[in-house]
């Protein structure tokens, strides 16, 4: 073969071992790509941390799973006594389900951190629209998965859980009860129901997030990484081709991501020994009592990783419908007069709106609040097509824009608390006005995301040596 190397014949055995692998695998060529010459900004902070550690989790609840799998057994009348079992009788089963609960709310924490850092640093901008899709897929996925996850103990808020949100889909017009219906594969939540999301928990969707996991990162390594400038280091480069603002990534962050390693593993293991349900947030106390199909629990919710959506879910009432339709109303008002477009395009919106309002009065607000729900999710898909900003990186933004994304934090964590509270007036109407802040936010962003003037980007990467 022309591209066949040999090596010397007195060169050690692991250099002819490796030799012996490349020429029929390229593990070197892929090394150097992704690791030793892959070159990334030399000014990453705090922030770039959370991509790693969300890999490190991703293992762990593989690892764990595996062996919770091993004595775990998806039948409706023997599920919660398996996981009892795991935890009393299976020689430190009690702590592989501990690392695999604890590691889904940990999930989590690290993938909203890491999202967020993109936010910010406007990583979702061109020419890295894929790798923010991919993330949201990733995010997609994750949500499935941990949602056919809490079913599989078989607990109190396991079971009611999955009956209030696989009857939401039964509000979908037409199709509704014949798509909850082969969701749950019976007319109520029972065996056929675990055994369909054991499936989907333990192979299908492992299988999509691994697979949207490597086109994520293969997609990243292709275009580069962006950092909290917002600059491309490509754009500088020596005579030998190097980015002058670039470093490799081994050695230099595979250092920096080991010690983020070993920070989060002190704080996951002093909560998985101290602290594994987290004062009944990361399991909840009414999961240790088994599945009662005639006992309602009080109070109904999810998981807080899911508590921002259900709080969108719950916030959209009757009353809300105006609201919204008022909203509607104010949108295509503005596209028809400060827009300029053909009469026909003018026509076509206002045809449009007439038919959404009609399909707004028509179908029950039930169906509406599914769509806010999925609605929250989905329209991450679309930031990279929202943000006009001129720059990037909220560094050099102008001031206002800061306290734009504070304030969409600190609504998204309000409606997360609210999601955990038994439903009320107030947190009723302070859903309600997070939820708009939360879609105006994003449908509202080709707008107020160029106003404004932003700061000199410089040409080369801000870094102080440390």
């Amino acid at each position: 073969m022309a591209d066949y190397h040999e090596v010397s014949p007195n060169a050690p055995a692991g250099e002819k071992l490796l030799n012996w692998v490349d020429n029929r695998f390229p593990a070197s060529k892929l090394l150097k790509e992704h690791i030793t010459e892959y070159y990334a900004p030399k000014n990453f902070n705090f922030f770039y941390i959370f991509g790693s550690l969300a890999l490190l989790v991703l293992v762990i609840q593989i690892v764990t799973g595996i062996f919770l799998v091993m004595h775990y057994k998806p039948d409706a009348a023997l599920a919660f006594g398996s996981v009892e079992y795991i935890m009393r009788d299976v020689p430190w089963g009690w702590l592989i389900r501990y690392m695999h609960s604890t590691g889904a709310s940990a999930f989590f924490v690290v993938v909203y951190m890491h999202m967020f850092r993109g936010l910010i640093y406007g990583s979702y901008r061109k020419p890295r629209e894929l790798i923010w899709l991919f993330g949201c897929g990733i995010f997609l996925a994750l949500m499935a998965e941990a949602f056919m996850g809490y079913l599989l103990p078989w607990g109190q808020m396991s079971y009611w859980g999955a009956q209030v949100i696989v009857n939401l889909f039964a509000a979908i017009p037409f199709i509704g009860p014949d798509l909850a219906l082969l969701i749950r594969g019976d007319f109520v939540v029972g065996d056929a129901t675990l055994n369909r999301f054991f499936s989907f928990h333990v192979i299908a969707v492992p299988l999509v997030l691994l697979g949207l996991v490597v086109a994520h990162i293969i997609a990243l390594h292709e275009v580069g990484s962006n950092n909290p400038d917002g600059i491309e280091i490509k754009a500088n480069k020596d005579a030998n081709g190097i980015p002058l603002d670039g470093i490799p990534f081994h050695p230099y962050y595979s250092v920096h991501d080991i010690f983020a390693v070993s920070i989060f593993l002190m704080v996951f293991t002093a909560i998985v020994f101290f602290a594994p349900e987290m004062g009944g947030y990361f399991l909840e106390y009414n999961n240790f009592v088994p599945a009662d199909p005639f006992q309602t629990p009080l109070h109904i919710a999810p998981v807080w990783y899911f508590t921002p959506f259900y709080s969108m879910l719950r916030a959209v009432t009757d009353e809300m419908m105006y609201a919204l339709i008022a909203c509607v109303l104010v949108g295509a008002g503005l596209g028809v007069t400060k827009i300029k477009m053909p009469t026909l395009f003018k026509g076509v919106i206002v045809g449009a709106t007439v038919a959404i309002i009609a399909m707004m009065l028509s179908i029950d607000a039930k169906f509406w609040g599914v769509v806010a729900m999925g609605g929250g999710v989905v329209i991450l898909f679309f930031l990279p097509w929202l943000d006009n900003s001129p720059v990037k990186s909220i560094r050099y933004r102008p001031d206002w824009h800061k306290y734009m994304y504070a304030a969409f934090v600190i609504d998204f964590l309000v409606l997360g608390y609210l999601g955990i509270l038994p439903p009320s007036d107030i947190g009723g109407r302070v859903a309600q006005f997070g939820t708009l802040f939360y879609f105006a936010f994003f449908l509202l962003m080709p707008w107020w995301s160029q106003m404004g003037t932003p700061k000199q980007v410089p040409d080369r990467v801000t870094f102080t040596a440390h």
